[in-house]
């Protein structure tokens, strides 16, 4: 089971509270401002700050 469309409406970075998007590979979420990386794992976003990782 994929992130649900509502979901990813709300959610939003922890750091900047700008939207996030789900990555292609559906492997993490992409903050839109910072290029923050929160990971999926078991279809659960972790929106932790020290578990993301910073990606171009």
């Amino acid at each position: 089971m994929a992130i649900s469309k509502d979901l990813l409406e709300i959610l939003v970075c922890p750091l900047c509270k700008a939207p996030v998007e789900l990555k292609p590979d559906s492997s993490g979420l992409k903050c839109v401002q910072c290029k923050r990386v929160y990971p999926v794992r078991d279809d659960i976003p972790v929106m932790l700050v020290d578990e993301a990782r910073i990606e171009e």
